[in-house]
């Protein structure tokens, strides 16, 4: 049976957790503040920091729909003054609990 949860007692939702890095001008301009923000939006939650490689990492859980939509954010939109080169997904897997209570910036 394929992971789920019930939201508010309706149709059980497919989890998915995934991680994700960030390429291109992501640091200083920030990146992880939009990205904590949108996560929320979406009920999303998991972390985002940055590297020294001057990339961004994170780990983002929920629903699939709601990953997809992230995902795409993570990969054409972010921060108003970012430029993303490009981003990275790994790790993508079903999940039968989230693993975090909110979305947060790892210092």
């Amino acid at each position: 049976m394929a992971a789920a949860r019930r939201i508010g007692g309706g149709i059980a939702k497919e989890l998915i957790s995934v991680d994700f890095e960030v390429f291109g001008r992501v640091q200083g301009v920030f990146f992880r503040k939009y990205t904590k923000k949108k996560a929320t939006e979406l009920n999303l939650v998991g972390w985002v920091k940055n590297t020294d490689m001057n990339t961004v990492v994170g780990q983002v859980q929920g629903e699939k729909s709601n990953i997809s939509t992230m995902k795409q954010w993570l990969k054409h939109t972010g921060s108003k003054r970012s430029h993303i080169d490009r981003c990275e997904f790994k790790n993508e897997n079903k999940i039968t609990s989230l693993t975090f209570a909110s979305f947060d910036i790892v210092k």
